[in-house]
């Protein structure tokens, strides 16, 4: 399913193209965490920022970037949940974006911004739906590996609306009796039939949390089993957000595995097809020509080209180069294409896609 880009990406994808366009990544690490270290931190990064405009960029351009750079990081709030932040600024736009994934330090200066980090972290967020059984609280979450949040539904919280006594044990799931029973599987028929509305609602897969007895009943009577990716054994009714990530956090990690192994499908059915560019070279120029439907690169590929002697094609770069009409990275460039021209992207592990050159581009058409 291609990604929605949130409209703060899309202003940064669709900036004006004006040198110099500055794009610096920065890791917010936990250890990192006082205020000041912060700070201290910001500052090199604009230190250096400000150094390596002045070895290419005339003074007065210089100053204008490093003016603007600085009163964005004085105003900066930086949010304790967040991974990494990436500041862009030219002589005519600036942002803050802030990202759930880690990010490493990162400093380009070219005529457009270094978008792949944020459309990574955009990618990284494999939604789910949490729902957390319990006879005495059950609670449903939209989350993803950033972010939990409660979810508003007509999920019933407790068995004790559906037994008239309500006794503990029932709470638990335990001892159960023959009469009772009627009423704990009236409790999760409701929960399953509100689940199921969550489900056509949101299309997201769902995890489900509690202890063994009630996931067995649950798993029993459940007409949406084919929906549930997973689930874990034990008491969560007390469990906070942060805990709750923990415990659902490897799951998103094999949905990531998976996502992978369906784009490697993808991209032997486009060989089959003659609809598959391979490597770096070839992948830039169907980009350029518009063909790009897919592009799916290795996260931490990168390729500084310029252009060659014949039309449409790229070269590696060697010494000497012009600074001002390299390409900085092949594949950023070939990735921003695409995008603007309606495809989508998806990054991948480092080695998975060695036998495709590293980058693959699944093209509309074939030749």
């Amino acid at each position: 399913m291609k990604t929605q880009l949130s409209p703060d990406i899309i202003e940064v994808l669709n900036a004006l193209h004006y040198r110099p366009a500055l794009s610096l990544i920065l890791p917010m690490d936990a250890q990192v965490s006082l205020k000041a270290e912060i700070a201290h931190k910001l500052k090199i990064a604009a230190d250096n920022a400000a150094r390596e405009l002045r070895r290419d960029y005339p003074e007065e351009q210089c100053a204008l970037l490093t003016k603007k750079l600085q009163s964005l990081l004085e105003g900066l709030i930086l949010p304790a949940d967040k991974k990494g932040i990436a500041i862009y600024v030219s002589p005519v736009f600036e942002k803050v974006l802030y990202t759930d994934c880690s990010v490493t330090e990162k400093l380009v200066i070219d005529e457009s911004f270094e978008i792949r980090d944020l459309l990574y972290d955009a990618k990284q967020r494999h939604k789910v739906l949490l729902l957390v059984l319990s006879g005495q609280e059950t609670k449903i979450f939209l989350g993803d590996r950033g972010t939990l949040q409660p979810l508003p539904s007509n999920i019933p919280r407790s068995i004790y609306d559906y037994v008239p006594d309500g006794p503990e044990r029932v709470g638990n799931f335990s001892d159960v009796t023959e009469h009772k029973q009627v009423f704990v599987d009236n409790f999760l028929r409701h929960i399953d039939e509100e689940l199921g509305n969550l489900i056509h609602e949101y299309s997201l897969p769902v995890l489900l949390l509690g202890a063994e007895r009630i996931l067995g009943h649950f798993g029993k009577i459940s007409k949406h089993t084919s929906a549930i990716i997973g689930q874990e054994a034990g008491n969560y009714e007390h469990a906070t957000l942060t805990e709750l990530q923990e415990v659902i956090a490897p799951c998103l990690a094999g949905l990531q595995k998976q996502r992978e192994y369906e784009l490697l499908e993808r991209l032997d059915e486009a060989a089959g097809q003659q609809r598959l560019a391979k490597g770096v070279y070839d992948v830039w120029r169907a980009a350029a020509e518009g063909k790009g439907q897919l592009l799916v690169v290795e996260r931490n590929y990168s390729f500084p080209a310029r252009h060659s002697a014949e039309p449409g094609m790229i070269e590696a770069l060697t010494e000497p180069y012009d600074h001002f009409s390299y390409i900085r990275d092949a594949v950023d460039d070939a990735l921003e294409k695409v995008l603007k021209g309606g495809g989508d992207a998806e990054f991948v592990a480092d080695g998975v896609l060695e036998d495709f050159g590293h980058v693959a581009l699944v093209k509309y058409y074939a030749p």
